[in-house]
Order: C-alpha cells, then sequence, then structure tokens
C-alpha cells in the first residue's frame, strides 16, 4: 500500500538537512530532472535522490507516495516549463502554434525525462492548465464541441508522440546518434535507381530533413486540416447550396 502523502501546508521541511538545505516539492522535482539528465532513467532511485538532496530516503514521502507519483510530477514540471509566460492573441492558429511548439521544446529540453513522462496522464495544475488552454482556443475560435476535443485529442497526442520520439533519439549516446544520421547518406544516398527509383530520386531531400523533427511539419499539417474544416463549418449556407447545385445534384 502506498505511503500517505502529507498535505501540502506540512510539507515543507523546515530543519535544514546536513548540507543546509531545505527540501521541497520543487527542489525534489528539480533534482530528479538533474538525476535523469546525468544517469538516465536507472539512476533515478528514493537512494540516489536522498544522497543529491543529503537527507534521509524516507524524508521524500513527505511530498511524494513513491517514485510513480514523482515521475508524473516530472511529467507536470516540463508542461508548467511549455506554459511559462505564454499568453492567447486570439489568433487560434497562431496560438495552437505556439502552445504545440513549447510542449515539444520543453520534453525535447529533457530527453530522459520526456521519455519517461510523454505517454502520462498526471491531473496536476500544469497539465490542466495547459489542456483548458487548448480547449479554449478552438472553443474560442468557433469549433463545436465534438470538434474541439477530436481537434484537442489529436493536438497534444501529436505533441508528446513526436517529443517522445525526438527524445529517444537525443537520448541515445552520441555515437548511436552519429551511425543512425550518417545512414541516410552511406546507404539511402547510394542506393540505384534501378532497384530503388523513389528513394534515389529523393535521397539527397531525404539526407537532409530526416535528421531533424518532422514535428514543425506535422503541427502544420494538422492546423491546416483543422483550418480547413473550421471554413467548411462557417461556409454560408447559399454558398453550399450553390455549389451543389453546380454539380449536377438536387437541391434539398
Amino acid at each position: 500500500m502506498p505511503k500517505p502523502v502529507v498535505p501540502e501546508e506540512k510539507r515543507q521541511r523546515r530543519r535544514p538537512t546536513r548540507s543546509g538545505t531545505v527540501l521541497s516539492e520543487r527542489l525534489v522535482v528539480e533534482t530528479a530532472l538533474r538525476l535523469l539528465r546525468e544517469h538516465g532513467s536507472a539512476g533515478l532511485t528514493t537512494r540516489r535522490l536522498g544522497l543529491a538532496l543529503d537527507c534521509d530516503p524516507s524524508a521524500l514521502y513527505r511530498y511524494f507516495r513513491g517514485m510513480d507519483d514523482l515521475t508524473l510530477a516530472i511529467g507536470d514540471a516540463l508542461m508548467g516549463q511549455a506554459l511559462r509566460g505564454w499568453q492567447p492573441t486570439g489568433k487560434w492558429r497562431a496560438d495552437l502554434q505556439t502552445i504545440g511548439s513549447r510542449i515539444h521544446a520543453a520534453y525535447v529540453a529533457h530527453p530522459q525525462a520526456a521519455q519517461l513522462t510523454a505517454s502520462r496522464v498526471t491531473g496536476r495544475a500544469h497539465e490542466l492548465a495547459a489542456d483548458e488552454a487548448v480547449l479554449d482556443v478552438l472553443r474560442t475560435a468557433g469549433f463545436p464541441v465534438p470538434d474541439t476535443v477530436r481537434i484537442y485529442h489529436a493536438f497534444i497526442d501529436q505533441a508528446l508522440a513526436f517529443a517522445a520520439l525526438d527524445a529517444a533519439s537525443l537520448a541515445l549516446p552520441r555515437a548511436s546518434q552519429r551511425a543512425d544520421e550518417d545512414m541516410w547518406r552511406s546507404t539511402y544516398a547510394h542506393l540505384p535507381a534501378a532497384t530503388h527509383p523513389r528513394i534515389a530520386e529523393a535521397a539527397p531531400l531525404l539526407a537532409t530533413r530526416m535528421v531533424t523533427s518532422a514535428y514543425p511539419t506535422a503541427l502544420e499539417m494538422l492546423l491546416d486540416s483543422a483550418a480547413a474544416h473550421l471554413e467548411r463549418l462557417h461556409r454560408p449556407r447559399s454558398t453550399v447550396r450553390q455549389r451543389t447545385s453546380s454539380s449536377g445534384r438536387p437541391q434539398h
């Protein structure tokens, strides 16, 4: 059974650790992010956290029920970094492009943490704020609720999926990263047109594009689709009837 978490107002450890540090939930999360960056997910343990914070590992249970609860807090912290300072402009497409890019960038900046948290649902404050922001942008733009939910689902999953994919690549040893990047030049670029005509004609562009993230392109395509759908929703009925008539189909 997981240990109960101390209520928020009682979490603050008033007595400093041996090194003079006063523990807090934020400090634990920041230290966990550092350990993930330095040692990967295998290096994130209560023992290692206790050593890094100069405290008994049991003190961490004042803030988190266990390592899974800490994992959710780490994911929420990344979402908080993504939204920090963001304000809506009233231009729905530009706002979604900014939010998506910020989420992707925040997770990719912490590759090991991104792999650990991108697939999780935290239900915490920053995640809720991000969800509320995206849903509000879509509703304010004029999308009906069902379309808002459908586009939101694709939008947030796309951002996190690409973040996880790109983070996995960045978390590889540098030698493996170089080997993957070189594959487009050493193998794909030398395939003969007789056996692989489409790869051969696209090889120079593949070598350039495939070593970068496809997220900006994917996000642009998603927003193009959403914009086209919104235009159809708000197209005047007379225009629809006129186009139906010109197609030769009977009007209703």
